[in-house]
């Protein structure tokens, strides 16, 4: 027999070995070649960039419908979110239009003015009369520049408050999706994505929300004005401006069609790299035991390279987008010069007109280069927003009925449930609680208990089989009231950022105080929140007054108090804490299921001792349904577990 079958656990850190054992995750192709001539070096720099363009088309085409992970939301859903946010501020956006284009309208009147300025001192002389008109129109010029100064001002202010109010509606939005995910759908995709959507996807988006939208709309006022403004001085002069900068169009429209699919491949990159690093981290007691270390480096390098990939594609699209717009952009002040020195000595244009079209091929470029930067910062924003919208596109696990319970009776009917399609991991359980009693739950690892438990608490819903409260199925409440009738109390619990009082009335905000210092009477814990700074409005949470884990779990205890569900399937609350503070929480409990019914999921026998009945849980089937002495007397599955407990 091989060591692996006789000992299994001893070659477990071999067997982790042989399964990160892969080919390289980077393509030899895509290692730059050494050793050879600059034409080769050319050629293999574009077979990489075509190769890199296929991998970016790949990850996009599987981000539409993936399997396990999160979809990515399509163009169409981005602008119809975008449309829908810019339809909520018309005032804003009127505002936002009209001021820029007056702003950028003043702008464009001073090289006009300016070059008929220098047409009056070419052809004017020195006469007194010709002084006086420079001079009022110097004054003018003046008067412009002050009012353009002036609009300027409240163009960027409505700007900022335009940018800043899209910006929180936007972020509103992504939380309220998030938050209305089915959990079973969260818990069964990648964390490390669902994380980087949450974080470095929302940042991104937030600055082009903010900065990159606002500005594209100014940048495009302008430069629409500007054009329209060269036009008017001279069409001789702006004709072959306006060709060399269209130029650009065909390197512009290439850029837009394949930008977004680079930038939305980075994003999945990044996603990897969380997901690695997190498993890292959850697992790095298990790292550490079986001296996996190098091996988790060694992903966490095949991430940083594969993103490094992707990255180096969009840097390329980057580069020769810039490159091309670099000759288009800067050759107009040459040829306008030009043209206009051979258009001057043909009596079509005057110096005046020269002057003007060298300022406003000044004033062109700058709009142009910023729109160019705003478009690629768009583009980025684009992918970003179109991986967080691709959440929204998960569809519901539920959907709420009209009906609701008339009692508290809790009934679950021939329950089947599977995490994959084909592999049932519950196999027609049924149970029927009678009001008050305690029902544990005992069985081995991996047997059901909990995937039974979040049936019961209503977190998931059932493949075949129903769950049923007061004759109502459980995923047919609103989700508000669910949690009113059921609640499921994990080992699990948070404090978010706030007061004491913020954090125990989350389930019903307009309980009173009184009400929020009873439940903390009930679960011991009022001596010591009347001892902190600031009692109930003490602010608790990252960062703020810290917490043991016995008094932030007696804060999520009070909270259910609150919320006063009449059914508590407990998975266990307290296996994760240590006995003397397990005995602590479990004296706090009792006030919470005083009157209650009860499913507890019993890793401890001790806790299964107590209870009125025990289901007996094996692979997924019902195998045995009594009292504890009961189940003794019987010698089967139960017995077998209590020996081995007790001895």
């Amino acid at each position: 027999m091989s060591t692996l079958a006789s000992d299994p656990l001893a070659t477990s850190a071999e067997t982790w070995r042989d399964h990160s054992s892969r080919e390289p995750v980077v393509p030899a192709e895509l290692v730059p070649p050494r050793g050879v001539s600059r034409r080769e070096r050319v050629t293999a720099l574009r077979r990489r960039h075509l190769l890199r363009e296929r991998r970016a088309l790949d990850t996009y085409a599987a981000s539409r419908s993936p399997e396990r992970g999160w979809p990515v939301a399509d163009n169409r859903v981005v602008l119809t979110f975008f449309r829908g946010l810019l339809a909520e501020r018309r005032s804003e956006v009127f505002w936002l239009v009209a001021l820029n284009a007056l702003a950028a309208g003043a702008a464009l009147v001073v090289p006009r003015l300016l070059g008929n300025l220098v047409n009056r001192t070419v052809h004017g002389g020195a006469r007194a009369d010709q002084i006086s008109a420079l001079n009022e129109l110097a004054l003018l010029i003046v008067g412009v520049v002050c009012a353009q100064a002036l609009l300027t001002f409240l163009a960027q202010r409505i700007s900022t408050i335009f940018g800043q109010d899209l910006l929180s509606s936007a972020r509103e939005y992504i939380v309220r999706t998030v938050l209305r995910l089915p959990l079973g759908r969260v818990e069964g995709a990648s964390t490390g994505d669902l994380v980087t959507r949450v974080t470095r996807d929302v940042g991104t988006m937030s600055r082009s929300v903010q900065f990159g939208l606002p500005q594209a709309i100014i940048s495009g006022l302008t430069v629409g004005l500007s054009v329209v403004a060269m036009l008017l001085n001279s069409v001789v002069l702006a004709v072959p401006c306006l060709l060399l900068i269209g130029a650009s169009g065909f390197q512009v429209r290439r850029y837009l069609q394949r930008a977004p699919k680079g930038y939305i491949t980075e994003g999945s990159t990044y996603s990897r790299i969380n997901t690695t690093l997190t498993e890292t981290v959850e697992g790095a007691r298990t790292v550490e035991a079986l001296a996996l270390s190098d091996l988790r480096v060694g992903a966490g390098d095949d991430d940083i390279e594969v993103s490094a990939q992707a990255e180096r594609y969009t840097m390329t699209l980057r580069n020769l987008l810039f490159c091309v717009i670099d000759i288009c952009f800067n050759s107009p002040r040459v040829v306008t010069l030009l043209v206009g020195a051979w258009g001057y000595s043909k009596g079509w244009v005057s110096l005046g007109q020269i002057t003007a079209a060298l300022l406003y091929v000044e004033s062109l470029s700058g709009p142009l280069d910023r729109l160019v930067g705003e478009m690629d910062r768009l583009q980025v924003g684009v992918a970003s927003t179109s991986r967080l919208l691709g959440i929204a596109q998960v569809p519901e696990d539920r959907v709420a009925g009209t009906e609701r319970p008339d009692g508290p009776h809790l009934v679950g009917e021939d329950l089947h449930f599977a995490y994959r399609e084909g592999h049932d991991v519950l196999h027609g359980v049924s149970l029927d609680l009678e009001v008050g009693e305690r029902l544990a739950i005992v069985g081995p690892s991996g047997s059901g208990k909990s995937t039974l438990g979040r049936l019961l608490s209503g977190i998931n819903g059932p493949r075949t089989g129903s769950v049923k409260v007061g004759g109502v199925d459980l995923v047919a409440l609103p989700l508000e009231q669910l949690r009113t009738e059921v609640a499921l109390v994990t080992q699990e619990h948070h404090v978010f950022v706030g007061t004491v009082r913020d954090n125990i009335v989350l389930a019903r905000e307009d309980s009173p105080d009184e009400a929020v210092w009873d439940a903390l009477s009930a679960v011991g814990s009022r001596d010591w929140v009347e001892r902190l700074p600031h009692a109930l409005d003490t602010m608790i949470g990252s960062g703020q007054q810290s917490l043991t884990p016995a008094q932030a779990q007696q804060v999520a205890l009070a909270r259910l108090i609150i919320a006063d569900p009449h059914t508590l399937v407990l998975d266990e609350a307290t296996s994760l804490i240590d006995p003397r503070t397990a005995r602590t929480l479990e004296g706090s409990m009792n006030a919470l299921l005083d009157g209650r019914t009860v499913v507890a999921i019993a890793h401890r026998l001790h806790t299964a001792h107590d209870a009125d009945r025990i289901a007996v849980v094996i692979d997924g089937e019902v195998l045995e349904l009594g009292s504890h002495h009961d189940l003794v007397a019987q010698d089967g599955e139960y017995a077998a577990l209590w020996r081995a407990w007790t001895s």
